[in-house]
């Protein structure tokens, strides 16, 4: 007892002197120590998603990558192996782990290398949260008063979850969902036991174990891991045997994209960073967007067949590049290996994959893939299709062989066909935009902006400003209907010859065909697109008219320029745009805005913003006539009326007789003019209106019926020609085809009521006037009340009477 007494006392004295010293430094550091409390409204850096309307995800915007999980949502088998990494007795201490601690001590001491570590989970969590990562004795004293406060505050779960969703595991993923979604493109619940293991590795050496930057380092960790829960009981030496015996597979994953919609989802990322600055790549934004899914594909899939379609009928420009070298001896072996490293950082584009010609025979080529597979594509193909371009309106001899084509090393284009047939392909050079509206409220149904968001981040349906060319003139006619024109004014369809400043000399306008047809209705001119006529039109309303009239509708005239070439479209536009004024045309007169983000929801579900865009109400200018009598009401109607909150109407822009008019006229150039392609639709409610401008650079059409709007563009960026047998009805019309067949592929036709004010009667087709009953060539035609033509042996030349213009006509 006595040679124990000496060695009690000193442990005794010791413990006092470790509790006083503990007790001393608590004193000094509690009072700067950060309020635990704040854990509880910790917001992590969660990046935006921008979803369609009915839950696709079509963007992902943000620093970090971050899918926060509940407790509840983080599987068993996972929770296991992070305690068998990290921490296992983590749901038994009170945040402080002394025998690991004094473990780690004991190892610094003997070895002067810092070994296991005596970090819990707990003191990680108030590491990551409020301490600095700088290796001190006082920070670590901090850990560790943080750690015991934390406990005291927080439920074990609760600690958990915030580790778990923290923790940096390479990549730029946060968290274990993020990193699991990274290295697996899966849910951690998706994943097997030896993948939980991998990350659980993972936080010790986050650059040196992850399974794509460090596999073999990152598989020893995970099979230190799975044997810990050997010893721990939570799984057995058989599962341990299969899962230590698995492959490391694991490549990097970008966001689950679901949907190609680039272009809208950079549009939405704009329109958040505007409303929230920065905070919007941070603060877990889910924005949803007004875009349908299925019509979504559907107008990709028509641009893209579209601008293939124009490719082809111009020729092939040749490889995208020549990977071999020219000295390279003739028996030398191919460099496999470097083409694929080459073709794995050559995006696809439009779905068409890029490709290595690797042999040549008489059939066919073969063509080695990104993946390292070869593949034969067949003379039949595409090749023996693929003559060469010379210009947009020249293409030289067909080939008579594939190696007329390509040569050894060419970097090309091909694409899946059916029965895992390839075919030879190419990206096109050309553009096109489509803008897809929903007319009565402005909701923005598709957006396509190029023919791939890898080939170019440009989105031509908001930023290229084109001449829309015969696009703009059913608003020019509906100005001259509203001022007094009808559909059978006459107008002379004859060459002009004009001396104007403002046109930089003498202007010589021509129809498309070089023709001239006389006098003619403005009906008949506008479906048959007469630009002649449409100069004269509006020579006679005057410029200043139509621009205040444009400026009406919504229209931004300030750059228009004041002089007659207004009339042919002159004036630069974007496809989102003119979508927005066929709106006008497709809804019967009423300006609608077009808008993307129909709501905002936080990382918490709350909605903070919801779209109420003015909407169009055809039946509430009637109901607002009728009054009636509240005490005809009963009390539920009242309430209920009380409760509603209709959105805001939309404005009136456009006489809904003027628009019934010019509806009808356009309904003419479906089924008698310019776009006569669409009758394959087979529908009676269609109507729009082609255009294209000189040269010509731009080809356009624009249509609708009652329920849906679509814009269609294709032109080049560089402004060079689309060829000279390209228009609007033989290169934008086909995509418009085919994104309204499956757009109005259930949707009922819908035919529009006669408005009061409008007659009906049978006219003259030469003049324009009221026809005797005997004539048997008369047609009907739609006028308002007060412009009903005379009958007469002149002509029904519009309100002024008179075809007088100051030119020289031949």
């Amino acid at each position: 007892m006595k040679l124990l007494r000496w060695p009690l006392r000193l442990a005794v004295l010791g413990f006092l002197g470790g509790c006083w010293l503990f007790a001393g430094i608590y004193l000094y550091l509690s009072p700067n120590l950060p309020d635990v409390e704040t854990l509880r409204d910790v917001r992590l850096q969660t990046p935006m998603r921008v979803y369609t309307r009915d839950g696709d995800l079509i963007g992902q915007f943000g620093e970090q990558k971050r899918n926060p999980l509940s407790y509840e949502q983080i599987p068993q088998q996972f929770v296991q192996a992070l305690l068998a990494a990290e921490d296992d007795g983590f749901f038994k201490h009170g945040g402080i782990d002394f025998g690991g601690l004094l473990r780690a001590v004991s190892e610094l001491l003997l070895t002067g290398e810092k070994g296991s570590g005596g970090s819990t989970l707990t003191m990680q969590v108030a590491r990551n949260y409020f301490l600095t990562l700088e290796r001190t004795f006082m920070r670590k004293f901090n850990e560790m008063l943080l750690a015991i406060e934390i406990e005291r505050r927080l439920s074990k779960e609760e600690i958990f979850e915030l580790y778990v969703n923290r923790v940096f595991l390479g990549h730029r993923s946060y968290g274990f969902e993020a990193a699991s979604q990274v290295y697996y493109g899966k849910g951690i619940a998706e994943l097997t036991l030896a993948q939980h293991a991998m990350l659980a590795g993972i936080p010790k050496s986050p650059s040196r174990n992850n399974p794509i930057s460090g596999p073999e380092a990152g598989k020893d960790r995970r099979n230190w891991i799975l044997r810990r829960m050997v010893t721990l009981g939570y799984i057995d030496q058989a599962t341990y045997d299969k899962a230590a015996a698995s492959p490391v597979v694991a490549t990097q994953h970008g966001a689950r994209i679901t949907l190609e919609a680039q272009y809208a989802a950079e549009m939405a990322r704009r329109q958040m960073v505007q409303r929230y600055g920065m905070a919007a790549y941070n603060e877990g934004y889910s924005v949803y967007t007004t875009l349908d899914s299925k019509l979504q594909q559907v107008a990709n899939a028509a641009v893209i067949d579209g601008l293939i379609t124009y490719d082809s009928r111009h020729g092939y420009r040749g490889p995208e590049q020549q990977l071999l070298d020219s000295d390279v001896p003739p028996d030398a072996a191919l460099p496999l290996a470097q083409w694929q490293a080459t073709l794995s950082s050559t995006p696809v584009i439009a779905g068409l994959e890029p490709a290595v010609v690797t042999a040549i025979d008489d059939e066919g080529i073969g063509v080695l893939l990104a993946s390292g597979e070869q593949v034969r594509i067949e003379w039949e193909n595409g090749l023996r299709q693929a003559r060469p371009y010379i210009s947009e309106d020249r293409m030289g001899s067909a080939p008579t062989a594939p190696a007329d084509v390509v040569a050894l090393g060419d970097l090309v284009r091909v694409k899946p066909g059916d029965e895992n047939e390839w075919r030879f392909a190419q990206v096109p050079d050309a553009q096109a935009a489509l803008v897809s509206l929903n007319p009565n409220n402005g909701a923005i149904v598709s957006l396509v902006g190029g023919i791939g968001f890898e080939k170019s981040k440009f989105n031509r349906a908001t930023q290229a400003q084109r001449q829309p060319g015969s696009n703009l003139k059913p608003f020019l006619y509906s100005a001259a209907l509203n001022s007094g024109f009808t559909a059978a004014s006459i107008i002379n369809d004859a060459p002009i010859v004009m001396q104007d400043r403002s046109l930089e000399g003498v202007w010589r306008p021509e129809n498309d065909s070089g023709q001239f047809f006389g006098p003619t209705r403005l009906r008949w001119a506008l479906t048959k697109s007469r630009n002649l006529v449409s100069i004269r039109l509006l020579q006679q309303l005057g410029i200043r008219r139509f621009i205040d009239y444009a400026q009406e509708l919504g229209f931004d005239t300030e750059d228009f320029a004041p002089d007659l070439s207004l009339a042919l479209g002159t004036h630069a536009m974007n496809p989102l745009e003119i979508a927005s004024a066929y709106a006008i045309l497709a809804n019967g007169g009423y300006r609608v805005e077009p808008f993307l983000i129909e709501r905002i929801e936080t990382l918490s579900g709350d909605t903070v913003f919801e779209a109420r865009p003015p909407s169009v109400c055809r039946d509430c200018e009637q109901n607002a006539a009728k009054t009636v009598d509240p005490e005809e009401l009963s009390m539920e109607q009242i309430l209920s009326a009380e409760e509603q909150d209709p959105l805001p109407g939309a404005r009136r822009v456009m006489d809904e007789r003027v628009n019934f008019i010019i509806d009808s006229i356009l309904q003419d150039v479906i089924k008698d003019g310019t776009g006569r392609r669409a009758l394959v639709l087979k529908r009676d409610d269609l109507a729009g209106k082609t255009g294209t401008t000189n040269g010509p650079m731009d080809a356009w059409f624009s249509g609708y019926n009652p329920d849906v709007v679509t814009t269609t563009w294709v032109g080049f960026d560089n402004y060079t020609p689309l060829g000279r047998r390209e228009f609007g009805g033989t290169a934008a019309l086909p995509i418009w085809i085919n994104y309204m067949r499956e757009a109005l592929k259930d949707v009922p036709e819908r035919s529009r009521r006669l408005p009061p004010g409008i007659i009906h009667v049978r006219i003259d087709p030469e003049t324009g006037l009221l026809a005797p009953a005997d004539q048997r060539n008369a047609i009907f035609e739609y006028f308002r009340n007060e412009h009903l033509p005379e009958a007469g042996e002149g002509a029904n030349t519009g309100p002024t009477g008179t075809d007088d213009l100051i030119q020289e006509i031949f």
